[in-house]
C-alpha cells in the first residue's frame, strides 16, 4: 500500500472511530448526548428514539470507514457508502440555514461535527476511487 493511501486509511479509521464512538454515545445515553453536544437543543425537543435511530446511523457509519481502512478490495465502496449518509445529514443542516429554520450561526457551530466529516469522508471516497483497488493494496 502506498504512503498516501496508508495516510487516508489511518485517517478513515480515525474518523471511523470517532463517528462509530459518537453513535454509541447516542445509543448509550441519548439524554446526556442531546444535553452534551452545542446547538442540539435548539434543533427541537429532546426524543430519544431519534437520537438513537440517527446513533444507528452514525455507528454504522464509523464501521464502514474502519472496515474500509482495513479491507483495501473493498475501500472505495465502503467509503463511497458511509460518506453519503454523512454528506446527506450535512445537506441537511446547510438547507435548514436556507429556509431559516436555523440562523446562520449555524453553519459555522455545525462544520466540526457535521460538513467536516462529510467533507472527509467524500475526499477519502474520492481518492479510492481514483487510486483503485488494486493500487490501494500495494
Amino acid at each position: 500500500m502506498n504512503k498516501i493511501m496508508r495516510s487516508a486509511a489511518v485517517l478513515a479509521a480515525l474518523l471511523g472511530a470517532a463517528m462509530a464512538a459518537n453513535g454509541l454515545a447516542m445509543l448509550g445515553d441519548p439524554q446526556a448526548w442531546y444535553a452534551r453536544v452545542p446547538g442540539v437543543t435548539a434543533t427541537g425537543a429532546y426524543n430519544q428514539h431519534f437520537i438513537r435511530d440517527i446513533g444507528l446511523a452514525y455507528l454504522l457509519t464509523g464501521l464502514g470507514f474502519i472496515a474500509g481502512a482495513v479491507r483495501p478490495a473493498q475501500r472505495t465502496w465502503l467509503w463511497f457508502a458511509s460518506s453519503l449518509w454523512l454528506a446527506g445529514h450535512a445537506l441537511f443542516h446547510l438547507w435548514e440555514v436556507a429556509v431559516s429554520i436555523c440562523g446562520p450561526d449555524a453553519i459555522g457551530r455545525d462544520f466540526t461535527g457535521v460538513t467536516l466529516p462529510a467533507l472527509i469522508g467524500l475526499a477519502l471516497a474520492c481518492l479510492a476511487w481514483r487510486t483503485g483497488p488494486a493500487e490501494a493494496a500495494r
